[in-house]
């Protein structure tokens, strides 16, 4: 009976196996790309790599506007909650003493034979509920019962000043969760902008990075009289008041600074860092972000820019540059450039503020 078994085949053998082996790595090598990647991506030229660029920057920034936002009202709900601590203290000091002043009288009653219900509060594990008793004040005499009543009171202020630090703190949690939640969003952003930029030449990394308004290489706007860039002692645009030419003779006076996202100067900027640290310099205090300093003056049409005037760029209010005449503007770009002069048409403008 053996004999006549059908011999068993190997499902791929010889000539077989080889072909499918062949076909196996070459649907592999069509897969990967060659590289060992799941996919192979296409690679990008160095214009859709500016636009990718300028894409995730624009984003970058609008996060940072938030950030900031939130760490502004973070630091304030820091600052509120220290207050309400230090008031609390002082407040609990104020309740010690009074209650041992009531601690020593009532001893003094019963050395004497006897402790009158007035002096019952020192010994109360919960005072507060003590006084809730409202006979309590009829059987005090008025001497007692203003001593009480002090303590009430004192009771009570400690009591408000810890509801509203509790409040306080709810709101502060509330405010670092989203700072951390913006702070991954421009990390992730920054980090691609960087992929993307590490794929090019330095050649094109530089053309692609590059503001188009003639600064040299070192990132330094060229001060000469005849690229409309000249200081204002230089026959610029005279600014229209002594506070505008402050904050645009600082703004000069940080060309080349670096870009570093959430910073106030005075060695690096974001956008609305270097506008508030600007004004702050000629005596001005302005909000932190984008979308408040808009607000922190009177609107200004494009036609009747001055120098010292803040612009704004894009449908978000997410970028601010400091005008400093001729259609030029001074402005922290974003992190592959420094802080330097650039056209006011480079971005979408969105509005302008001479700050009051």
């Amino acid at each position: 009976m053996a004999a006549h078994r059908k011999p068993r085949q190997s499902p791929l053998s010889g000539h077989t196996a080889r072909a499918a082996v062949t076909l196996a790595l070459a649907g592999a090598a069509t897969a990967t790309g060659f590289d060992g990647t799941g996919h192979a991506e296409p690679r990008l030229t160095p214009a859709q790599v500016k636009a990718e660029v300028d894409r995730l920057y624009q984003e970058a920034e609008a996060a940072t506007q938030k950030y900031d936002g939130a760490k502004d009202q973070a630091d304030a709900a820091q600052r509120r909650l220290k207050s309400l601590q230090d008031q609390t203290a002082r407040r609990q000091e104020q309740l010690n003493s009074a209650r041992d002043a009531l601690g020593a009288t009532a001893a003094a009653q019963y050395r004497d034979g006897g402790i009158d219900p007035a002096w019952q509060l020192v010994l109360s594990s919960d005072p507060e509920r003590y006084l809730d008793d409202a006979a309590f004040a009829e059987r005090a005499g008025d001497r007692q019962a203003a001593a009480v009543a002090r303590v009430r009171g004192q009771l009570r202020e400690i009591e408000q000043l810890r509801g509203a630090a509790r409040v306080v703190l709810t709101g502060l949690r509330s405010r670092q969760a989203e700072l951390k939640r913006q702070k991954a969003t421009v990390d992730a952003e920054l980090g691609e902008a960087r992929r993307l930029l590490s794929g090019l030449s330095p050649e094109q990394r530089a053309a692609v990075t590059a503001d188009g308004t003639g600064a040299d290489g070192s990132g330094r706007a060229s001060r000469s009289a005849s690229d409309g860039r000249a200081p204002l002692t230089q026959g610029a645009v005279a600014a229209p008041d002594a506070r505008a030419a402050a904050a645009v003779a600082y703004a000069y006076s940080k060309l080349g600074s670096p870009y570093v996202w959430g910073a106030t100067g005075p060695d690096a900027f974001d956008c609305s860092g270097l506008a508030q640290a600007a004004y702050r310099s000629a005596g001005v205090s302005i909000p932190r972000t984008t979308y408040a300093q808009i607000n922190a003056g009177r609107r200004v049409s494009r036609s009747e820019l001055q120098p010292g005037d803040l612009v704004f760029f894009y449908s978000g209010i997410s970028h601010v540059g400091i005008y400093i005449g001729n259609g030029q503007m001074i402005h922290a770009p974003n992190p592959s450039a420094p802080v330097r002069v650039a056209p006011v048409d480079e971005m979408p403008f969105a509005g302008a503020t001479r700050v009051a």
